[in-house]
């Protein structure tokens, strides 16, 4: 046997990128719907008002907020354990600092995670998934105010309470670790500088970035206690975006940067949230970037005492790390590297490799020690359909069997303890980086262009009926 009999398979999604209903049952607008639609190589813009001639894809996303029982009958389809999904914040508390929450808002997740059980699915709730009230961005500036602590952990309470029952998978920050790069209001920080007007150049203070990421420490941990105590029975986990790299040569130079890389991209984060505790190499990466964390009193304790039950984490490519400021680059999920010469691409330029992935999970196990999910993995790509409906993405098939393969052995051969799989984009969404439709990862397709065009309709791919089966033989049929 391979996969544990209790093996979680399913799919993943986001509230912004997915649900649509933007303006709609009283909801407030969130991060996402401030951003304009891009391309791959044409950065989303950011507008602070929302303007008549712009696009905003996250407004109508894929619409799950009018099709929830029609999507969530598919997955019971393909034969889904559990469904990572994501509350939009703004949809409880409109600009996330009212006293009592928007009613409409929590009937409509009740009505979500009733079908989804009526199914025999669970759901995994991530709490905050890039998905910050826009209030909270205008009036505080995000997650540098540590007033965000309170407001956050209000949200938390209400929805801990409201869901006891439904909901027993936990997630408090999605990709928290964006927070190391200079991306601002879409890190999840919700962080917006005068002079910032698009997602890929953003005006980036180190010491804010680091202070608001301490302030989500701080909350995660808070979170982690207070959803222990209203259910015991919860399980509440981090997130972390891991991107393993490699060392380019046996230059020891570039065995040195690539252990940094691993602190810096991967580890800063985990250790924090699992350990209870900043690592001691974060002091070189503060003072790296002339930081000095403002510790309140309690921090340290709180810290120590809301350390998560499981480890989850996005896995999509590697990378290559090089003293070498000439060799070729690449793109990637948060940030690019060198180019490694033994792997293709996607169509985005997102290096493929599913050995990495075993690579990473061995790393992340045996570091920690803690249950292991992957909750996103998957390929963007172009998908055509045919005139009869069909979709055929062969090149999907390909990568996620590869990936599972290597899920296998890790478990198998490396004893890692690994909980589930939920493959991201499991039905088609707008894309995160670029605001784009036309970047597809689900097994379901849904007509609709990059600015909103479409019948919105469902369409099932060939890889729907090859994961149904990958389901059904829990990873044995590959």
């Amino acid at each position: 046997m391979s996969f544990p009999a209790n093996f979680l398979w399913g799919g993943a999604t986001a509230a912004n990128q997915f649900e649509g209903g933007w303006n709609e049952g009283g909801r407030g607008a969130s991060v996402a719907d401030h951003m304009t639609n891009g391309t791959n190589t044409t950065p989303r813009q950011i507008t602070r008002e929302l303007k008549d001639d712009l696009y905003y894809p996250n407004h109508k996303a894929s619409d799950f907020y009018h099709h929830y029982k029609e999507d969530i009958a598919l997955m019971k389809e393909m034969g889904y354990k559990v469904y990572r999904m994501s509350i939009s914040w703004s949809r409880i508390f409109p600009t996330g600092t009212e006293q009592q929450p928007n009613e409409e808002g929590l009937a409509f997740y009740d009505a979500v995670f009733d079908e989804l059980h009526a199914a025999g699915i669970e759901p995994l709730v991530t709490i905050s998934h890039y998905e910050n009230p826009f209030y909270l961005t205008e009036h505080f500036n995000g997650w540098v105010d540590r007033r965000l602590i309170d407001y956050y952990l209000h949200y938390c309470e209400t929805i801990f309470n409201r869901y006891k029952g439904k909901v027993h998978y936990w997630l408090t920050f999605n990709e928290i670790n964006a927070g190391m790069y200079p991306f601002g209001i879409y890190s999840g920080l919700g962080i917006l500088n005068e002079g910032t007007t698009n997602m890929n150049d953003q005006v980036d203070i180190p010491q804010q970035r680091y202070q608001a990421l301490h302030h989500q420490f701080v909350a995660s941990a808070k979170a982690v206690q207070l959803g222990h105590s209203i259910d015991p029975e919860n399980k509440i986990g981090c997130m972390v975006a891991i991107t393993p790299n490699y060392a380019y040569s046996a230059n020891p130079e570039d065995q040195i940067k690539n252990q940094h890389s691993w602190q810096y991209c991967n580890h800063y984060c985990g250790d924090v949230q699992v350990r209870g505790a900043y690592p001691a190499f974060a002091k070189r990466i503060w003072a790296e970037n002339n930081v000095e964390i403002k510790m309140e009193p309690g921090d340290a304790e709180t810290l120590r005492n809301g350390t998560v039950d499981f480890f989850s984490f996005s896995y999509y490519m590697s990378g290559c790390v090089s003293t070498d400021e000439n060799l070729l680059r690449t793109n990637g999920n948060l940030f690019g590297g060198v180019k490694n010469p033994y792997l293709k691409a996607s169509d985005w330029g997102w290096q493929i490799d599913p050995v990495g992935l075993r690579y990473t999970l061995n790393e992340l196990y045996n570091r920690y020690q803690i249950p292991l999910m992957v909750v996103e993995n998957g390929l963007g790509a172009f998908d055509k359909q045919e005139a009869d409906g069909s979709i055929h993405d062969p090149y999907r098939i390909d990568y996620l069997r590869a990936h599972i393969q290597q899920m296998k052995k890790a478990v198998e051969e490396d004893g890692v303890d690994l909980m589930g799989y939920t493959p991201w984009g499991c039905i088609d969404l707008v894309s995160a980086s670029t605001g784009e439709m036309a970047k597809r990862y689900g097994f379901i397709y849904v007509d609709a262009d990059d600015h909103g065009n479409g019948t919105f309709k469902r369409y099932k791919k060939d890889s729907f009926a090859w994961y149904k089966k990958v389901i059904a033989s829990n990873g044995e049929e590959l």
